[in-house]
């Protein structure tokens, strides 16, 4: 668990943010030092808002922070849920002295409730409601996750994997590698199916794209 924070504050922290902000915010935190990366959820609080649980796999932000630890906090961004509910989320990156990432404090507040009323006001007003642009989509499972990363991967390209060649396949698969997805357990086997390819020649491919 986290070095220099004890559980019983996290658990305390979670619980009063989410009581604060009401049943609508969920909060959680991310341990990054357990071994088994595919279960990084430690505490949440109101999972209901994407569904998630203690013991539920990483989000796209841990995985970019576990690939990329210079990266730095992010507050009131969108995000969007399985079931298209927008989310107002913030994340906060858990450093031990060394700098190292240790966990992530995550706050999603549910916008539907918000969006009505939004609606209701502008229809009196004679307005129109703008909706974000693409916004991150929170999943509960880490295969979702990957299938999701995998599908962003061939929209870059532009163009169906039938009708990828090998710089086309190399492309896609430097996105996944600077996304993080092969920390997902087996995601390896994963991508060489969907793009055709053999585990000897995704490595290869991953090598290539890093020099």
């Amino acid at each position: 668990m986290l070095s220099e924070i004890p559980v019983e504050f996290l658990d305390r922290l979670t619980q009063a943010l989410a009581k604060q902000f009401g049943t609508d915010c969920e909060v959680l935190i991310h341990d990054l030092t357990v071994k088994d990366k595919d279960h990084t959820v430690k505490c949440i609080e109101n999972g209901h808002v994407t569904h998630r649980k203690v013991g539920d796999g990483p989000s796209e932000v841990v995985l970019n922070a576990l690939h990329n630890p210079q990266v730095e906090d992010e507050a009131g961004y969108c995000t969007v849920t399985e079931d298209g509910r927008l989310l107002r989320s913030s994340t906060i990156y858990i450093r031990n002295k060394s700098g190292q990432i240790e966990g992530i404090l995550s706050i999603n507040y549910d916008l539907s409730k918000l969006q009505v009323a939004q609606n209701i006001l502008e229809g009196w007003m004679g307005g129109t409601s703008h909706k974000p642009l693409a916004p991150q989509k929170i999943t509960t499972r880490v295969e979702d996750l990957l299938e999701e990363l995998i599908e962003r991967s061939i929209q870059i390209v532009g163009k169906p994997i039938t009708m990828m060649n090998k710089e086309d396949k190399m492309r896609a698969i430097q996105y996944l590698e600077e996304s993080g997805a092969f920390l997902i357990t087996k995601s390896g086997d994963k991508v060489a199916e969907c793009f055709g390819i053999s585990k000897y020649t995704l490595y290869h491919y991953m090598d290539k794209t890093k020099t």
